[in-house]
Parts: structure tokens; C-alpha cells; sequence
């Protein structure tokens, strides 16, 4: 069965049916979903749906069965090797920031019957997207916004920085932090002063449970009016995922680190919904992919001068560890 899923702003769960019908535009009227990868390359992103629904939660999607998985570690050395080469390009001047992406990899059965239910036990700030095709699919649980667009008004947000929940305090005057998300905030907002008057909120700690996030809210009251597809490239990547400063050549080497990594084309790319003249595109990070007994955990690490390497293999392994959670791979911490 071929379906999309798109919690919408409003709360709402759209469930899309397949088969879909691939689109180059955006359809003027009904739902559309919007699914890329991350370079971009699908030359008809635009899936319209057979049927859609709002629902609460994805019963029938999934089987009855238990789900057993046997992870494999990812190689600490592959990660040492791409980490090296990210901070002799920001030493050398070339770059000051990219997001390498380590992938854990296991064996299962199939998803687990308890996915139908992720709707309701997801954490207020965290977004459910996927989509499934055949015997491959994706899920997403997603705290991060690409854009939000309705009625001349784009919203948006800046996430970058990463903690525990118990370092809230500390975190909050972790100048590594502040500076790896003041890196993205400030370039978000020179990309979108073109179209419009943007205001920018104050940085807020973004509390998930298990991790935290520094969270700043940026708004554009727009010019004119803009095309999803335009919007979508020029804010894709976001520096929370791409490179700094964002060019064909700092993205190409960005696009040979993920792939040298093992990194599905999926992580970091958008996902969108099209209904009721609004459209929303959501970035997928804290996602799980698979393909038939295969099944993926991505995670990326932004890394800056101050960046290191003990530091930010820890951090990659308390977000895949966060997703397993969320997924039911593991147990709920105790507290939550």
C-alpha cells in the first residue's frame, strides 16, 4: 500500500492514499504532498494523492507483529576521517560550518503495530511525516520547520545547538552552542530579507524530553507573492543541516561526506503539504527509513571550529538514541 502522512500546523493528521499521481507543480486546487531529496533532484516532487483523510492515528498502516531489530554499529572511524577533513576546510578559511551525518543500520522484521498510535505520544513540538512505498518507507518525527506559508506571511525557525535535557542550564551559556546557532539564525535571516520585512523572536530552549534545542521563530511579511518550489530551494538547505557558507562547491562536498557516510538521500530533505491554499514544509531529521529487513537511523552533527570529535560522536549517539525511543526501539527513560 503507497500512502503520505503530514501532520499539519493545525493539529490535523492528513493521511494520503495512493497510487499518486507524480507532479512537476504544485496543483491548483486539493492536497498535494511535496517530497525531495536533499540535493533536489526529483524532477516531479508533487505526489497527488487517489483519496485523502484526516485522521488521529495510522491504524492499518502497520502490521500486528512484534518488532525485533538487531542494530549495527556505524564506524567511528569513517565519521574521524570526515570530521578531520570538515575542520582543516574551516581552518584553511573555506568553510565555517557543515553537518557530517553518521547512519546506524539494523536487521528487522517490519514496523512494529505500535507506529499506528505515534500520533498521540509524540511530544507537542515534534511533527509526524512519512510516506511508504512497496517495501520502503520513511517516518519522521520531526521538531524542525522549513517554512510555513499562507496569506503573504512565511514562518520559519532557526534549530541549531543540542543537549541533554539535564544540562539545560549549562547549555543555555554554552557559547559552542550559541555560536553554532547563531550561525544559523543569522544566515536564515540575510537569505530571507529579499522577499520581505523579517522579524526575528528571541532564542528559546526548545525542551523534547530527552534533548533540547535552542528554537528561534523568524517571520516575513512577504513582498510579493512566492512559489512553493522557489521558496524550497532557496532555503534549502537550512544552515541547521547545510553548509556555511552555503555554495556549489561547499555542497558538493557536503553531498560527498553524506554519501562517503552512508547517508539515505531522505535525511534533512523536505517534506510538504499542500491544502487549503497554505502550504507547510517540514525538514526530516529524527527519522527512521527502511527497505525490506534493512531499517535506518540517520542523525547529523554540526560542526564548527570549537567542534570535537569526542563531543560530537556523543551527540550523534544521543540523537540516534532519542529517535530509537520515539520509534519504540527502546525503553522510555525513567521520568518520561
Amino acid at each position: 500500500m503507497d500512502w503520505a502522512c503530514f501532520a499539519t500546523a493545525d493539529g490535523r493528521l492528513v493521511l494520503g492514499r495512493g497510487p499518486f499521481e507524480e507532479l512537476a507543480d504544485c496543483p491548483q486546487e486539493g492536497v498535494a504532498f511535496y517530497r525531495n531529496d536533499f540535493a533536489l533532484q526529483i524532477d516531479k516532487p508533487w505526489l497527488q494523492p487517489t483519496s485523502w483523510e484526516v485522521v488521529d492515528s495510522l491504524a492499518g498502516l502497520f502490521s500486528s507483529q512484534e518488532s525485533e531489530v538487531l542494530w549495527q554499529d556505524p564506524e567511528a572511524g569513517l565519521f574521524a576521517n570526515v570530521f578531520r577533513e570538515v575542520m582543516e576546510r574551516i581552518r584553511g578559511g573555506g568553510l565555517e560550518k557543515s553537518v557530517p551525518v553518521v547512519t546506524e543500520t539494523g536487521q528487522w522484521n517490519g514496523p512494529p503495530a505500535t507506529w499506528a498510535d505515534l500520533p498521540k505520544r509524540l511530544a507537542r513540538d515534534m511533527r509526524l511525516f512519512g510516506w511508504a512505498h512497496g517495501d520502503s518507507g520513511v517516518l519522521s518525527a520531526t521538531p524542525e520547520q522549513l517554512f510555513h506559508l499562507e496569506d503573504g506571511l512565511l514562518t520559519t525557525m532557526a534549530l541549531a545547538g543540542t543537549a541533554r535535557s539535564e544540562e539545560r542550564e549549562l547549555f543555555g551559556v554554552d557559547e559552542k552552542e550559541i555560536r553554532e546557532h547563531e550561525f544559523v539564525a543569522q544566515t536564515l535571516m540575510a537569505k530571507l530579507a529579499d522577499f520581505g520585512m523579517v522579524r526575528r523572536k528571541d532564542r528559546q530552549i526548545l525542551d523534547l524530553g530527552e534533548l533540547i534545542h535552542f528554537h528561534t521563530p523568524i517571520e516575513v511579511e512577504l513582498y510579493r507573492g512566492e512559489n512553493a518550489d522557489n521558496l524550497v530551494r532557496r532555503l534549502h538547505p537550512t544552515p541547521a543541516l547545510g553548509p556555511l557558507p552555503r555554495t556549489s562547491e561547499t555542497l558538493a562536498t557536503l553531498y560527498d561526506w553524506r554519501e562517503r557516510l552512508g547517508c539515505p538521500r531522505w535525511f534533512g530533505a523536505p517534506f510538504g503539504l499542500s491544502i487549503d491554499g497554505t502550504f507547510e514544509a517540514l525538514v526530516g531529521i529524527r527519522m527512521t527509513l527502511w527497505q525490506g529487513k534493512e531499517v535506518q537511523i540517520p542523525a547529523g552533527c554540526g560542526v564548527i571550529e570549537p567542534s570535537r570529535l569526542v563531543n560530537e560522536w556523543r551527540e550523534l549517539r544521543l540523537k540516534r538514541e532519542a529517535v530509537k525511543r520515539v520509534f519504540g526501539f527502546l525503553p522510555q527513560p525513567l521520568g518520561n
